[in-house]
């Protein structure tokens, strides 16, 4: 009987974040706004938080704009042909 509750609880756990996971952003946006709504954990509502405010659908919270882009300079490595050998 325990074994059976494990399995249901680990099951639906793990439908849920399938779930979540391929959802649209939208769809993402919009179900955590309305469970902010309703008094949450603090675990809980910081974890919503980022998707309830973010609007560029990738879920990254802006990690794009802190990355460094790398230095482009001159130094280009040249392509080298080699012919292949006569059987």
């Amino acid at each position: 009987m325990l074994q059976a509750l494990v399995v249901a609880v680990l099951v639906a756990g793990c439908f849920l974040y399938a779930a979540w996971a391929l959802m649209p952003a939208s769809a993402r946006k919009r179900i955590a706004t309305l469970l902010l709504a309703r008094p949450l954990p603090a675990f809980v509502a910081e974890a919503l938080r980022p998707h309830a405010a973010g609007a560029s659908g990738c879920g990254c919270a802006g990690c794009e704009l802190s990355a460094k882009p790398k230095a482009v300079g001159p130094r280009a490595t040249p392509i080298t042909f080699h012919q292949r050998r006569q059987r």
